[in-house]
């Protein structure tokens, strides 16, 4: 589910997964009529397509005595390797000495792992065209967490956005900060707030050297506004996509933040990706299913797919 122009992030909250899906429950392929401008879209219908996709059981070959807590996000480097970032077995890293970066070759098989004690509850993750690994900390306690971290593939750390164990709205602090994502030229997209109704409600844009340029958000449905703002894209032709989780929706963005669309049609998005054939990949992990969240009445959980 990789690619390095955005954030490749499969968020299972709470949920412990140990294996890799290359197809959920539901995938919808939609035609790129339907997409084929970033304009305010009717729903589709839920889930339209038969699934043509085969999932693959333990895919991952894990140390002897680990195991796959809720892996938050997975990506993959420009040698064709395979990241995967998981709460340490769990769906929290707080207290635990396990390691939850993991590097795998493209047949799963297990290279090496770094991170412990380095994060509370590694969320959004994205790799840059250095190779660069850039996490999220969604939690704060005991001086770590709500913090973007930039690394390099040995597990250096070379650089945080944010305050490590404080929280806030300004522009050099985050609350629960969701996703991030890395522009071509070097800008840094996070989307900030995990809360439905309070908190952070934001998508903040700093230059390659880390300085604050803009924000923009505030909760609601409107447009430009989100309820949870949990993940991030970028298309072709440099247009940022937000996946506004609380509002069952995807918005589609300026770099600077103007306005250009909404897609309904893609569930509760999670995760989105978008490859280099502008073909867009969302992730639900929360619409109501035999064990799901009870969200989103009438869709199921799943991969849906779609050509912009």
């Amino acid at each position: 589910m990789g690619n390095r122009r955005g954030p490749a992030i499969v968020p299972q909250d709470g949920e412990k997964t140990m294996k890799i899906q290359m197809a959920l429950a539901v995938m919808a392929f939609l035609p790129a009529a339907a997409m084929a401008q970033p304009v305010d879209q009717p729903k589709a219908e839920p889930n339209p397509k038969t699934n043509r996709y085969a999932e693959v059981s333990n895919f991952f070959k894990l140390p002897p005595g680990r195991s796959m807590g809720s892996s938050s996000a997975v990506a993959g480097d420009s040698k064709g390797n395979i990241w995967v970032v998981d709460r340490c077995a769990a769906n929290d890293c707080a207290g635990s000495k396990l390691e939850p970066v993991m590097q795998f070759d493209a047949k799963g098989n297990f290279i090496k792992a770094w991170g412990a004690g380095l994060f509370l509850f590694p969320h959004g993750f994205t790799i840059d065209n250095r190779d660069h690994l850039w996490i999220t900390d969604g939690h704060v306690a005991d001086g770590k967490g709500d913090v973007v971290m930039e690394f390099d593939q040995a597990g250096k750390l070379l650089r945080t956005l944010g305050k490590p164990g404080v929280s806030g709205a300004g522009p050099d602090t985050f609350h629960e900060p969701n996703a991030v994502l890395i522009a071509p030229d070097g800008s840094i997209f996070v989307s900030d707030g995990h809360l439905p109704d309070k908190g952070n409600a934001r998508v903040i844009k700093f230059d390659r050297d880390g300085k604050f340029v803009k924000q923009w958000g505030g909760h609601g449905k409107g447009p430009g506004q989100f309820e949870m703002p949990h993940c991030l894209a970028m298309d072709s032709k440099g247009n940022l996509y937000v996946g506004d989780r609380g509002n069952d929706r995807i918005q589609v963005f300026t770099q600077d933040g103007k306005y250009l669309g909404q897609f309904t049609q893609f569930g509760r998005p999670s995760g989105i990706v978008i490859d280099r054939n502008d073909i867009l990949y969302s992730t639900d992990s929360e619409s109501r299913a035999a064990a799901g969240y009870g969200h989103h009445p009438g869709w199921q959980r799943g991969i849906r797919i779609g050509s912009l």
